[in-house]
């Protein structure tokens, strides 16, 4: 038996890669008439996937960025000096 945690992590995506879910994500919550910026920052804070519309496949899109990944790199986007 072991007594350890056993940690993994699934494979990261690139701020590139994060960045081009993201706007597809917007834009399919867009086309759908939703405020796609409620909605995101919705399923950021619950990880419910029901705030991201299943419309061009973005539930499934979204669900593949890490949240804890996605928060860093807003914050680090946001807070960088010009």
């Amino acid at each position: 038996m072991i007594d350890e945690t056993i940690r993994f992590k699934l494979q990261s995506s690139s701020p590139e890669e994060m960045k081009e879910i993201m706007k597809q994500v917007h834009a399919a919550l867009k086309e759908k008439g939703y405020n796609p910026i409620n909605q995101i920052v919705g399923y950021i804070l619950s990880e419910d996937p029901t705030y991201i519309t299943t419309h061009n496949n973005a539930r499934s899109l979204i669900r593949k960025v890490d949240r804890d990944e996605l928060l860093q790199q807003l914050v680090t986007d946001y807070l960088k000096e010009d």
